[in-house]
């Protein structure tokens, strides 16, 4: 039986210690390792040796009895977020790691409501149970107050835990149960099964404390794991798998790590991934299986197992391989943008290599060139992980970095409908297009629809339209922040037998783009956050003001005579760094947990358009102007007056809106626009 265990924790929880311990327990390693002393088996990259955190998400293998446990010890701090939820993905279990010290902190309640949502089977660990200042029964009250009131503190034996309480318990929660626990018939048997499946349905959480440091309680958490935990997967299926993990190796070798979720994959063996319609398959040239940072070759892979393949050039983490297609994105969104910093001798080709692996590591980056300012920009969580990358570049490309302050991410999109046309005919060119634009749902991205019909413009031109309109990089007009939530709907287009040649349609295409932008109700959007602050209840009020002040909104506070808790959205931009003047404000005796929770209207547009200072004008690429042509030359149109240039005409009539060109033609297209020969 093959089970993947991941181990999540909030910085300094003890997790990678707890790691170390159960591989020492199960003798998959020989001798324990120390944070403090940089070698446990792990934490192997000088940059996590020399800062004592976990920063990638690294793996080990060890069997117990009749399973066989496949370990993620994934990063504590946020920065690194993305690469813990990627681990998410392929998960059985997950174990959650407290301190007994510091409790329920701001990046537990994160995992937690991530582990919800991808529905991950969950084990908690009340560590460090040996320092000063621990108090395991106060921690267990926060689990279920925080995070769950499903928690179920086991005692260390499972054997042992069939108390009339925790029978209770096990009765309230299941209808099976209720009957024999009332008439007094409710066994031993009965409620260890009973536990077992529902803690794999997410149903009760079991609890466990002790020292990892000192080595107590973890050999007692094995045998719950062991006693708790079970899989089926089918080896018969045709091979199927999820990506977690992209690396490369010091001679700069995509090495793909993916979970198998069904079927055996065999070396040499093709594997296929992406979409239906634009799928890849690939030859497998190798397979490794990883224990740390050692591995073996192998000649498959079967289902449950993690394994790294070498063969895939372009498959990303989420996406599924095999007869799996789907692909899963992230929750976690960087909010914060900044720009490489590089001088001579470095060099733009080695930098963008060295990015171009890095990216493909990690695609919350979202590594990108502005051709304009010749800039490399990135999208990150934090500061943190800014001198992390700088480290990584300096260590494992020899580039000397740096990288400028980073700032807010923010995004465009419009409001209402309007329509768009662009027409691009210099000599020897042909192509016009018709959009109208609406503005979508939030989280949404950009979305394309097809109205156009092939008697108006080949459907080889419709597909070329929608290519280049769905490509990245559109920015908006109030600050060239990426353009978003937006709809986009071809209406129709004009291509000439003789004249429209590669790239026309492109050209159109921005263009029309660009003057329904024009003539559009431009919003900027800013990244917000979902707040949730504790605090005594006598810093209510001017926690509630300063929140207020800030530009975020609250929900009324839930007070008790011992704590008050608020919750609301805020900007990112104000909150960042809202902990210290949080602990200022309530003599450090306030918690604050912050979760990114999307995007909305800007609460100081007019501020960051002034501070950002773009001129929209200023990009000849993003032209909103139209090219026509007379008497064999081209000229230029300003998007104000280009519509009554076009040669497919458009007039607003009774709430249609009707576009009429020199070549007769009738028929009528779906909701609000209709296309005849008037």
């Amino acid at each position: 039986m093959n089970i993947t265990v991941g181990l999540l924790a909030h910085v300094d929880a003890g997790k990678t210690t707890f790691a170390e311990q159960l591989l020492y327990h199960t003798e998959a390693i020989r001798s324990r390792g120390r944070v403090d002393h940089q070698d446990t088996f792990l934490d192997t990259h000088e940059i996590e040796k020399a800062r004592g955190i976990t920063v990638f998400a690294d793996q080990a293998e060890f069997t117990y009895k009749d399973a066989r446990y496949f370990l993620l010890d994934t990063p504590g701090h946020v920065d690194f977020s993305p690469e813990m939820e990627r681990c998410l993905q392929v998960l059985d279990y997950a174990v959650v790691i407290l301190s007994a010290v510091e409790g329920v902190e701001s990046h537990t309640e994160t995992l937690w409501q991530l582990l919800r949502q991808h529905r991950i089977p969950t084990l908690f660990f009340i560590n460090k149970t040996d320092r000063a200042g621990s108090d395991p029964e106060r921690v267990l009250e926060e689990i279920r107050q925080l995070l769950s009131g499903d928690a179920l503190l086991l005692p260390e034996q499972p054997e042992a835990a069939w108390t009339e309480e925790t029978k209770s318990f096990l009765a309230e929660r299941e209808e099976t149960l209720l009957e024999p626990y009332l008439e007094g018939t409710l066994t031993d048997s009965d409620c260890r099964s009973a536990l077992r499946s529902m803690v794999k349905r997410g149903e009760i959480f079991p609890c466990m404390q002790g020292s990892a440091l000192l080595d107590q309680g973890v050999g007692e958490f094995l045998e719950v794991l062991d006693a708790l935990t079970f899989t089926e997967y089918d080896h018969r299926l045709p091979f199927a798998g999820r990506v977690y993990k992209i690396r490369h190796d010091a001679r700069g070798t995509r090495i793909t790590y993916i979970k198998a979720l069904q079927g055996v994959l065999k070396n040499r063996e093709s594997l296929a991934y992406g979409p239906e319609a634009e799928q890849t398959s690939e030859r497998i040239t190798g397979i490794r299986k990883y224990n740390g940072t050692a591995y073996s070759a192998a000649d498959w892979a079967a289902a449950g197992e993690l394994f790294a393949v070498v063969g895939l050039s372009s498959v990303l983490p989420g996406a599924g391989v095999g007869a799996l297609q789907d692909a899963q994105g992230s929750g976690l969104i960087p909010t914060l943008k900044s720009k490489v910093l590089f001088k001579p001798p470095v060099h733009l080709k080695e930098l963008m290599h060295a990015f171009g692996q890095l990216g493909a590591e990690d695609p919350s980056l979202n590594v990108s060139w502005d051709e304009d300012l010749q800039e490399l920009h990135i999208h990150v969580m934090g500061g943190i992980q800014l001198e992390i990358l700088e480290q990584i570049v300096g260590e494992r490309f020899q580039l000397k970095i740096s990288f400028g302050p980073p700032e807010i991410l923010y995004k465009e999109t419009i409001a209402g409908t309007v329509y768009g046309c662009g027409h691009f005919e210099p000599l020897g060119h042909y192509a016009e297009v018709h959009l109208m634009l609406e503005g979508g749902e939030r989280e949404s991205g950009i979305t394309f629809i097809n109205r156009c019909h092939p008697d108006d413009l080949a459907a080889g031109y419709q597909h070329q339209i929608e290519q280049h309109l769905l490509e990245s990089g559109h920015h908006g007009l109030l600050t060239g922040s990426p353009l978003t939530d937006l709809k986009i709907t071809l209406l129709t287009g004009r291509a000439h037998n003789k004249h429209t040649s590669g790239g026309d349609f492109r050209e159109a295409a921005y263009r029309a783009l660009r003057q329904g932008l024009e003539q559009a109700e431009n919003l900027l959007l800013e990244p917000v956050y979902d707040l949730k602050i504790r605090i005594d209840p006598d810093d209510v009020g001017k926690v509630m003001s300063d929140i207020q002040q800030a530009g975020g909104r609250f929900n009324p506070p839930d007070i008790t005579p011992s704590k008050a808790v608020i919750t609301g959205t805020v900007p990112a931009a104000s909150f960042m760094n809202y902990g210290v003047r949080l602990a200022a404000m309530t003599q450090g005796k306030g918690a604050m947990s912050l979760r990114v929770a999307g995007y909305e209207p800007c609460h100081k547009t007019g501020a960051v358009v002034e501070q950002r200072n773009y001129n929209k004008n200023a990009d000849p690429a993003y032209s909103s102007a139209s090219i026509f042509c007379a008497k064999g030359e081209g000229y230029a149109v300003p998007w104000e007056e280009a519509g009554a240039h076009m040669h497919i005409q458009a007039a607003s009539r009774n709430g249609y809106t009707v576009l009429k060109r020199a070549v007769p033609f009738q028929r009528e297209v779906e909701g609000k626009v209709q296309i005849n020969n008037d």
